[in-house]
């Protein structure tokens, strides 16, 4: 048996701050556990190279057939070893509306998580390209930067946004979200970086601090109402590692919850069906899924600006790749989703209702169905959808897959957002210099038949892959932890990653992920 201060579950963009932080002093000994790799091949390095990650590095979720989509069963990437699910994302580094923050402070009685208290640490996190000021932070372990080499279409796109009198905006986290832009990206010197190598891998080596790939959770282990330490099959063996002072469960808003269950934490009836005995009956364990609905609509061009699939297209991203691997710029420093921006769609709105992003390439499923020629897609998510879905489990094995169920557009609202923010993305589209490329529509529709629309949302809508909300943290009983994060009804164990959010920010979640991991690290410490 090992034995350390701490050990920490995930080393994704939570669980690596929290990891980092933990550690950096040398004070505490620290074992991180993750069950994939170490994720620093050139596949996860290479921003370009985001379509031919490591199947290693993705979990590859599904989700039940979810009746608001026809019955489909959805696409659910999650990121598997160090760095998580910022090893194999679009790099957008977006921390949500300040509204969002001063609602889970306010209305949602989660005290002490309003803007202004979370602001320090979202700037504690950033090491910025363009420095500090009163919203960024410039010298810390997140590499944010601007994009080296964004695509024609990209800047064409804005520019469209632009002409429709649709403000422009070149920094969505100053306070002014609203508008359209080029995102800054979690990139350093060209290279993707990952929470892990911003927070964990500087500190490899240190002898307080212990990295376990390889490592799967079977279970926390407790005992008289306290976790004391983590059961975990490791190179084909058992081992059980010791914490003396607390266990941090960082493993994400599908596996987090499923740990929780298999560790005898959770609905008590849904675990006694499936054998296992009931350490702490806690309904809303599992429960509160929320994620961002997403609809890509696809255009194609004539022209060879955006990426594509042709003789062209292929010869001009072989040379980029040689560039990138002796200049780190180019081509391939891109994230694909280049642009985007956000807007109000509903005129009681509190903060912009919908979030674009847009790819210069044509994206169909999730860019697993391969399509020839060039053009440009344009993603359009529900920001704070109603819909609220679950986790469960499958199966009493650690190593197989939880039951995840979104429940997407279960509540009409939602299509109702959805329908208005694709129907501006046509208009964005069709307005020049993008319409200057004459683009044509791979999926038309009737702009003035809602449930034309809602049929083509049914069947072509899947998640833009940010899960939160299934260990919620709350002021109230029934939430799964406290406001310093701290579980409720077991000791010794802190719950840090998106989980926790009482409602899905507006905006991607990787930054306000790790702003989480850096806020609980810190909570861990005063604990002592």
């Amino acid at each position: 048996m090992d034995e350390f201060d701490y050990v920490v579950i995930g080393g994704g963009s939570a669980g690596s701050a929290v990891t980092g932080r933990l550690a950096e002093d040398g004070r505490s000994s620290v074992c991180l556990l993750e069950a994939g790799g170490r994720n620093n091949g050139v596949r996860v390095r290479t921003p370009g190279l985001f379509p031919f990650l490591p199947e290693s590095a993705n979990y590859k979720f599904e989700t039940v057939p979810q009746k608001g989509l026809n019955g489909r069963i959805g696409y659910q990437p999650r990121g598997r070893g160090l760095g998580g699910s910022s090893a194999i994302n679009a790099m957008v580094y977006i921390r949500g509306n300040a509204w969002d923050y001063d609602n889970w402070a306010g209305a949602l009685g989660c005290d002490g998580w309003a803007y202004d208290d979370v602001l320090p640490y979202f700037k504690q996190s950033e090491g910025n390209v363009r420095g500090g000021d009163d919203f960024h932070g410039g010298d810390g372990p997140l590499g944010v930067a601007d994009q080296l080499w964004p695509n024609p279409t990209s800047k064409a796109f804005v520019e469209s946004a632009a002409s429709l009198q649709l403000t422009r905006n070149d920094d969505f986290n100053d306070g002014s979200q609203a508008g359209f832009g080029i995102y800054q990206v979690t990139q350093r010197d060209g290279e993707r970086c990952t929470a892990s190598r911003a927070y964990v891998e500087p500190l490899r080596g240190r002898a307080n601090l212990d990295i376990r790939t390889g490592a799967l959770v079977e279970k926390l282990v407790i005992e008289n109402g306290r976790v004391t330490g983590v059961a975990i099959q490791r190179g084909g063996k058992s081992e059980i590692v010791r914490a003396r002072h607390g266990v941090v469960l960082s493993a994400g808003a599908f596996n987090s919850p499923q740990i929780l269950m298999l560790s005898g934490i959770g609905p008590g009836e849904h675990l006694s069906e499936h054998g296992i005995d009931v350490a702490l009956d806690k309904p809303s364990v599992g429960n509160d899924l929320q994620d961002h609905i997403d609809y890509v609509s696809g255009w194609g061009t004539a022209s060879t600006d955006p990426i594509g699939d042709s003789l062209t297209g292929t010869w001009r991203m072989a040379k980029a790749i040689i560039e990138h691997r002796f200049k780190k710029t180019g081509i391939m420093t891109t994230p694909y989703a280049e642009a985007g921006g956000f807007w109000s769609v509903m005129p009681d709105a509190p903060a912009p209702d919908v979030q674009w992003h847009f790819v210069p390439a044509v994206l169909e499923d999730h860019g697993r169905e391969k399509v020839k020629g060039h053009g440009f897609s344009l993603h359009a998510c529900v920001l704070r959808p109603e819909s609220r879905g679950t986790v469960r489990l499958n199966t009493n094995a650690a190593g197989d897959a939880p039951r995840i169920d979104p429940n997407f557009l279960d509540d009409e609202r939602d299509l109702a957002v959805l329908r208005a923010g694709i129907r501006l993305s046509h208009r964005i589209a069709e307005a020049p210099p993008l319409a200057d490329y004459a683009p044509t529509d791979r999926h038309p529709f009737d702009f003035n038949d809602d449930a034309a629309l809602n049929a083509m949302i049914r069947q072509r809508a899947d998640t833009v892959y940010h899960p939160v909300g299934t260990c919620r943290m709350g002021s109230d009983d029934a939430s799964v932890v406290d406001t310093k994060l701290k579980a409720r009804g077991i000791e010794g164990l802190w719950i840090a990653d998106a989980s926790v959010m009482p409602k899905i920010v507006s905006g991607n979640t990787n930054a306000p992920s790790i702003m989480i991991g850096e806020r609980c690290a810190e909570f861990v410490k005063a604990d002592l």
